[in-house]
């Protein structure tokens, strides 16, 4: 994939409905899928800002978490809500946790994550209801050109495209899903997979690259994918 030249409009407008963006010509530029510097002000801010919220939310780790209404449960949840751009009423995420600027991912109701989520927030990462997510996984918007005469004439510049995650998914352990996807609602996503094309609702993904070896009906039981 090549990176964009202009920026899109649509997506900034998106941006500006979450909260703590890092405001500012290059951070449009990120999220647009332009080539960005990375050292612009504003984003070593964000990034910054989200390294002091995630050590908060490591340090969790060794909490007391014999219940999940513990007051150590609760203070993580308020970190979570400070740290992600928008995020639903139920979220809960085992530390640690690594992400590039947290802002720029919204998270719907009754999210879960194992150990070591990364999510490198470059572009916009979207993840719907009901997800559920295995140790290990990685969530990647970041690029680079493949072509080394633009890698070198371009050196120190990036771009990204924007993650989507559907309702209903499970994605399992040490998966990778990379920059551009979308997994559409009702997805499994096996562990160890590698996603770098799109997946359609409803399938049930594998491999390295992932790729959809048969369809899950909506009506489907745990009992019938087992």
């Amino acid at each position: 994939m090549i990176p964009k030249t202009n920026k899109n409009l649509e997506v900034i407008a998106k941006a500006r409905g979450l909260q703590n963006i890092c405001s500012g010509e290059e951070y449009e530029q990120m999220i647009s899928g332009c080539l960005y510097t990375p050292l612009a002000p504003e984003l070593i801010e964000g990034r910054s800002r989200a390294r002091q919220l995630t050590g908060e939310f490591t340090a969790f780790l060794y909490g007391d978490f014999t219940s999940r209404k513990t007051a150590h449960q609760r203070e993580l949840e308020l970190v979570l809500k400070k740290l992600f751009g928008c995020t639903g009423q139920s979220i809960y995420i085992e530390p640690p946790l690594f992400v590039d600027y947290g802002c720029n991912i919204s998270i719907g109701e009754n999210f879960y994550a194992n150990f070591h989520l990364t999510i490198l927030d470059c572009g916009l990462v979207v993840i719907g209801n009901n997800v559920e997510i295995g140790p290990n996984v990685s969530i990647i918007t970041g690029e680079h050109h493949t072509m080394i005469e633009e890698r070198r004439a371009n050196r120190g510049y990036e771009f990204a495209r924007a993650v989507f995650i559907g309702d209903d998914c499970w994605i399992g352990a040490g998966a990778i899903i990379l920059a551009g996807v979308t997994v559409g609602s009702g997805c499994t996503i096996g562990a160890g997979s590698v996603v770098k094309a799109n997946i359609p609702p409803f399938s049930l993904a594998v491999g390295v690259p992932a790729q959809v070896i048969r369809s899950i009906q909506q009506d489907t039981t745990v009992k019938d994918i087992a």
